[in-house]
């Protein structure tokens, strides 16, 4: 689907759209229409319960005394209240309502309504990049699919009266959209296509924007002594990977921002076997990975005015002769002792030593690891929220705030000194798992606070609900979310980027 900006005009085929707020009122473009189409709007207000809201939209198939072949009003709720997220959804729904009915081209007039906050020109690109979200789909491997099961929309005309400035708006959000759709891609390939070298191979093409991209083997990390990564992955076929991508957009002299993301290209539990019910699911278990991969490719695409660092660590949990058993102990990159109690408790075993390798080679000014690290916090936040931990307020209030402005939320959950010693281990310096079935997200991210060095700034985001919905949203199709990309982008651009 092409995305097009352009003067406002009354097309002569396709799809309209027209705007109306909460009340039935009518914005300029629509109460022309009615008069072109002799009342053919008014009368269908009256037949139909549409009241403008923010996420209601009337069709009117084949108006007379217009040439296009339909009209939708799309209602935008209290003009005061309506802001990017809501332009956003409106350019979603718009895609979701028009790709099944056969119709190629749509165009949306943008106008202003009484006491909108939103510019024309942001609403205009904010509509374009929220259609480009929801347009997404993974269809890769499907062969035998009828023309009219396909996507019908070719083309998404979005009219503005300054054209110009809402496409220099967009060209931003259309970059960040690329590598939304680029994680997406990533989470949704099966296991036999994404595992550790082939997943590495795609963070190796970034190198293409700019990014300098460095992989480790398992000798090397062998060499740096990275037992806890390595141990996750000593029962599979597939090598484990370590991977860095670096971005220096800003002063030479800044120390980076660092992602790191857990990479479980697929999770069986290991020895730990998990239930055979649901384990296909387990190829997004590297969805933190590509959200960091994601936000690399971003902020290379865009020339974003900063330092920042990627780290993936990468790695297949399965069982077999080699595995690894519970109750090994592993000595990780920063010299303490892990004894393995569940070996499906795999992905802060990769953090620990990816966190490590990241501040003792790059010295980050901020960390911040992405992880579908537990099912405690599905438990906890269901798919609303993100789990998000943080040693810092000031990091904790930007997340919350970037969260908030992408729609990619979070809810701060605690750390305590009574937590952490619930990690203690017998046997070694830490356990990694607390043996009981209280506050396992949090006993989780107390487990990676042991590898937080003194004097980093740190936050952990648990994404485990976020990476992955059965449902469709307006921005969002059913399947995997790249979550984690729009948000860690806005808090770059907000907080961290030079002006």
């Amino acid at each position: 689907m092409k995305i097009a900006f352009a003067k406002p005009e009354i097309p002569a085929s396709g799809t309209l759209v027209a705007l109306a707020a909460e009340g039935r009122k009518l914005g300029k473009l629509a109460t022309q229409l009615d008069k072109a189409t002799k009342g053919a709007i008014g009368r269908a207000l009256e037949a139909s319960r549409f009241k403008g809201g923010a996420e209601e939209l009337l069709t009117i198939l084949a108006p007379a005394g217009v040439d296009v072949a339909r009209i939708i009003l799309a209602g935008i709720g209290a003009p005061a209240k309506y802001d990017a997220l809501a332009a956003q959804s409106l350019g979603g729904r718009l895609v979701a309502a028009l790709n099944s009915t056969g119709e190629k081209d749509v165009a949306v007039w943008i106008e202003s309504f009484g006491d909108m906050k939103l510019e024309e020109a942001a609403f205009a690109a904010n509509v374009a990049c929220g259609a480009r979200l929801r347009f997404y789909r993974f269809d890769k491997y499907k062969t035998k699919e009828r023309p009219e099961q396909k996507p019908s929309l070719r083309r998404f005309n979005v009219l503005a009266a300054d054209s110009a400035e809402a496409k220099r708006s967009f060209d931003p959000m259309d970059k960040v959209v690329d590598a939304v759709n680029f994680a997406r891609d990533l989470v949704s390939e099966p296991a036999n296509v994404i595992y550790p070298e082939t997943l590495a191979a795609e963070a190796r093409k970034l190198a293409e924007l700019g990014l300098k991209v460095e992989v480790l083997g398992e000798k090397e990390m062998q060499r740096l002594g990275m037992g806890a990564l390595l141990g996750v992955g000593q029962g599979s076929e597939r090598e484990s990977q370590l991977v860095t991508m670096q971005w220096n957009g800003g002063n030479s002299k800044d120390k980076p921002i660092a992602f790191v993301g857990k990479g479980v290209t697929f999770d069986t539990g290991g020895i730990s076997i998990k239930p055979a019910a649901g384990m296909e699911d387990m190829k997004w278990d590297m969805a933190g990975s590509a959200a960091v991969i994601g936000t690399m490719r971003a902020l290379a695409a865009r020339k974003a005015k900063v330092n920042a660092v990627g780290v993936v660590g990468l790695v297949e949990n399965m069982p077999s002769g080699s595995a690894q058993r519970p109750g090994d102990i592993v000595t990780s990159m920063s010299g303490q002792t892990i004894e393995v109690l569940n070996t499906d408790a795999e992905g802060r075993l990769v953090l620990a030593d990816a966190m490590w390798y990241c501040q003792e080679t790059f010295k980050p000014k901020v960390m911040i690891d992405l992880a579908t690290l537990t099912g405690a916090i599905l438990i906890a936040l269901g798919t609303v929220h993100a789990g998000m931990y943080a040693n810092d307020d000031a990091l904790a209030k930007q997340l919350e705030e970037s969260g908030q402005a992408t729609g990619e939320l979070l809810w701060r959950m605690p750390l305590a000194s009574a937590y952490n010693k619930m990690m203690d281990s017998p046997a070694a310096d830490v356990k990694n798992i607390s043996g009981s079935r209280n506050a396992g997200s949090i006993t989780a991210a107390e487990f990676l606070q042991r590898f937080v060095q003194k004097g980093t700034i740190w936050s952990h985001l648990d994404i485990a609900g976020m990476a992955w919905s059965d449902k469709d949203s307006p921005t969002t199709p059913r399947g995997a979310t790249g979550f984690g990309v729009r948000l860690l982008d806005q808090l770059v651009r907000k907080h961290y980027e030079e002006a």
